[in-house]
């Protein structure tokens, strides 16, 4: 019986390693992609913290849809065609940036697009609005 379950585990050890061997976007490979700015990631406490604090500006980058749900207190919709004319006049303001949850990026790369226009205290949470509203924190309706 233990000769067969360890074969058993060898062979599901085999066809695991060799399906990761496999896998890919099929394409050539080719450099991870280098950004210019490093991305200051926020735990949703310290952005609990923020909200508390005041003076920061939080974007919710989510579809209009899941906006709809409810998003965390004072943020802006940012999901728009015209989205540089909600940014901040100082380029110094503190803004947290946020989507659905870690497998969405859109809040990374609308943190990491705004960081290249020269703001300074950009940061992003990327657990999102499942993580914050999963933790029972507290949220607003349109």
């Amino acid at each position: 019986m233990k000769k067969a379950l360890g074969q058993i585990l060898v062979t599901l050890t085999l066809v695991a390693s060799s399906a990761n061997c496999l896998a890919g976007g099929g394409s050539e490979m080719a450099p991870a992609p280098r950004y210019e700015h490093q991305l200051n990631t926020i735990t949703m406490r310290e952005a609990e913290m923020l909200l508390e604090q005041g003076g920061v500006t939080f974007f919710d980058v989510n579809t209009l849809e899941l906006w709809a749900e409810g998003y965390i207190p004072g943020a802006i919709y940012f999901n728009i065609q015209d989205w540089r004319t909600l940014l901040p006049e100082k380029k110094d303001t503190p803004m947290v940036f946020y989507c659905a949850n870690r497998i969405c990026n859109a809040s990374e790369i609308a943190a990491r697009a705004v960081m290249k226009m020269g703001y300074t205290d950009v940061k992003q949470m990327p657990d999102g609005i499942y993580g914050w509203r999963l933790s029972n924190r507290v949220i607003e309706k349109p």
